[in-house]
């Protein structure tokens, strides 16, 4: 990498790390937007990806029921291989720019809005959910605001929400990244530059952990909103050609 590009990167990488400890996702939304400018991308967010989850995972570990995350975890691991498989038979810029609009949409509407009465959503429904969850990652990269919105539709606190949707964000970064390693997108360059990033990712998922520690409920599910609406918004930019496209964003 440039000498000159080794700021912005370390920058992003920081930021990235923060959004992820405060929020739970999004963290590759926020470093794709300068790094697609200077790397490639997909590995090292997937990389990373796992980091980050893993991390929420740990702090979140007395939260942790099986029986809530493994529906939604299967029907992850489901639909990315399936939702891969698609993106030869439909034109993925169309495709983007529909699913930003609905994001934009919903998540316009909801901060409009007062939470919803929570919602009982049983097995079944939750493996269909995870599949449509898997399908929009191998789609479009965004591989966990189904499962994301989903868990806010049950009311449940913040630690909750967090303690189901990050470990399904974790396996779909463990699918891709297992694919990314296949395909042998785990240069030495890519090492170097996670090796580089790794103390800035961590300081900021540190940081943006501390700052979720002081927030409430309801603050925690306008946060999720506004970076759904901006996960909207970067679909539509990128199916317009305002921005380049990336996979694994989430």
């Amino acid at each position: 990498m440039d000498g000159n590009l080794v700021l912005p990167f370390i920058l992003a990488t920081f930021l990235g790390g923060f959004v992820s400890g405060f929020s739970g996702f999004a963290m590759g939304l926020v470093v794709s937007g300068i790094w697609l400018h200077i790397i490639q991308t997909a590995a090292l967010i997937a990389g990373y990806g796992l980091l980050t989850q893993g991390y929420g995972i740990a702090k979140l570990r007395h939260e942790l029921r099986w029986q809530d995350i493994w529906p939604l975890t299967l029907g992850t691991a489901i639909g990315i291989p399936i939702g891969v498989m698609l993106l030869t038979h439909i034109n993925p810029t169309y495709l983007r720019f529909g699913v930003g609009v609905l994001l934009v949409l919903y998540a316009t509407y909801s901060l409009a809005r007062p939470p919803i009465k929570p919602m009982k959503i049983g097995t079944p429904a939750d493996v269909a959910i995870g599949i449509s969850n898997g399908l929009l990652g191998g789609l479009t990269g965004l591989g966990g605001i189904i499962s994301t919105i989903s868990c806010q539709w049950r009311g449940w606190s913040r630690d909750k929400q967090r303690s189901v949707f990050q470990p399904v964000l974790f396996a779909a970064f463990v699918i891709i990244s297992l694919a990314q390693l296949v395909a042998g997108s785990y240069t030495a360059e890519t090492v170097k530059l996670y090796g580089i990033g790794l103390p800035f990712m961590v300081a900021g998922i540190w940081i943006g952990f501390k700052l979720y520690g002081t927030i409430n409920d309801d603050t925690f599910r306008k946060a999720v909103l506004i970076l759904v609406l901006l996960a909207g918004v970067s679909l539509i930019a990128s199916a317009s050609g305002l921005m380049p496209v990336s996979q694994s964003r989430n």
